[in-house]
């Protein structure tokens, strides 16, 4: 892991696949996570820093080939709605995350931090080197949801399923 452990706080994004109040299995190993997805007009100098400067400490002025960047163009994964014409990045984390709404309220409740809703992250870049990959990727810390979008779900309520059945007895 870096030694550089500078935290930093994301522009605001569009939730994609989160698993903040419990963790996702993912190989064998169970993780927190996010995916935020950016504008492509989203200034995300403070990331692409973040990235450089965990970079620098573990490789130098130079990048090693194959060098796996976390920032990456939503183009790569346009099949899945939202992500054409984005940038998007994960952050994962095998320790809870806080999340806390605009007015730092904890949430608890998973149906009120959803994708498709806006949020923000705090986020620690950390430069690795295992089994052939070498890259730079992102710790979450915490998020914190800023207002709602639209979900990212084609699944229907109930209440739109069915119709109202009278008492029939």
């Amino acid at each position: 892991m870096s030694k550089i452990q500078t935290k930093i706080t994301t522009p605001e994004f569009r939730v994609s696949f989160p698993s903040v109040f419990t963790p996702s299995d993912f190989n064998g190993k169970e993780n927190f996570q996010i995916t935020m997805l950016f504008s492509k007009d989203t200034d995300l100098s403070v990331l692409k820093n973040a990235v450089s400067a965990a970079a620098k400490e573990k490789w130098g002025a130079k990048l090693p080939a194959g060098f796996r960047s976390p920032i990456r163009d939503g183009a790569e994964k346009s099949h899945i709605a939202g992500y054409d014409g984005c940038i998007f990045v994960t952050a994962k984390s095998s320790q809870k995350p806080g999340v806390v709404d605009r007015d730092l309220t904890i949430l608890t409740d998973p149906s009120e931090f959803y994708a498709g809703c806006i949020a923000r992250a705090t986020v620690v870049a950390f430069a690795y080197d295992r089994n052939g990959n070498k890259g730079v990727s992102f710790i979450l810390a915490n998020v914190q949801k800023i207002a709602d979008g639209e979900a990212f779900s084609s699944r229907r309520s109930a209440q739109d399923d069915f119709d109202a059945i009278e008492d029939i007895f």
